[in-house]
């Protein structure tokens, strides 16, 4: 099926490179150096797309939330044409709020509870809604934090920013980018039921742990770490909310219907060291 990957930024740049040629088109907001078909698209003005779409076509989704209301996404959606089919929708883990370290599944009630997990919540449903009424099979991907090439937060542990200390951290959920890329082209595929699912790697190992491993790996002193007490000090409060909040994300349903079988975070580390 034709894809419209929305969104060329770390991942959906990614995505598109592996679709094939023919059959796939960027969509961004900034020229970006790809081998495949792109088009410049202002998804915060109103109007139709630069391109026509055949008849069927997949959409991927990457942009982040324009508001609370998503007024971004909502400008999206009226500009598609009826040859939408499947829509896939690339969503975070943060809905679920804190749930004090408990495993959280797609049937996990949300509660989202920050400025950036709202949004979200309220784009899902209304892609519920939209894909309802306009019979498109929906698919969203909740995903944790993501990492891979050039984003292992090397210059913040160099500069020696501090992590909390591994008795005070919590539970991490986290993705290499190749392997989001994986459960993104999964999720695009015909044949892949619609539904919610969460996606990361099946490793809880808290952020300090991952620091301390990418640390060693790229051959710097192990970083800085404090007390909570210290920490509700130091860090930001949008830092010190996200590393608060406390989950295990269940990923059962990605190995099993999306097929995607994850890297270890060490040998994502390595991959991402390595440019791959």
């Amino acid at each position: 099926m034709f894809t419209v990957v929305a969104g060329t930024g770390y991942t959906g740049r990614r995505v598109l490179e592996k679709l094939p040629a023919d059959t796939a088109v960027g969509l961004g907001r900034t020229p970006i150096d790809t081998r495949r078909r792109f088009e410049i698209a202002d998804f915060d003005a109103p109007g139709p797309l630069p391109i026509a779409l055949p008849d069927p076509c997949a959409i991927l989704y990457t942009c982040p939330p324009g508001g609370e209301r998503d007024d971004r996404l909502r400008r999206f959606l009226a500009a598609l044409p009826p040859a939408a089919k499947r829509f896939v929708y690339i969503s975070t883990t943060g809905v679920y709020g804190d749930c004090g370290g408990a495993v959280v599944t797609e049937d996990t009630p949300v509660n989202p509870d920050n400025r950036l997990s709202r949004p979200r919540v309220a784009a899902e449903e209304l892609l519920a809604s939209w894909a309802d009424e306009h019979g498109c099979d929906l698919v969203i991907l909740r995903v944790p934090g993501i990492y891979g090439p050039g984003r292992l937060g090397l210059e913040r542990i160099g500069a020696g920013e501090a992590y909390l200390d591994e008795a005070d951290a919590n539970p991490g959920n986290r993705i290499h980018v190749d392997d989001l890329v994986d459960c993104c082209i999964s999720a695009l595929a015909a044949e892949t039921p619609p539904g919610i699912y969460n996606v990361g790697d099946g490793d809880h190992r808290s952020a300090t742990w991952f620091a301390g491993e990418v640390a060693r790996q790229a051959g710097l002193p192990a970083p800085r770490t404090i007390s909570r007490a210290a920490a509700s000090r130091e860090f930001p409060p949008a830092r010190l909310a996200f590393l608060s909040a406390s989950r295990r994300v269940d990923t059962r349903r990605m190995a099993e219907i999306l097929g995607v079988t994850p890297r270890s975070p060490e040998q994502g580390i390595s991959d991402s060291l390595s440019g791959l």
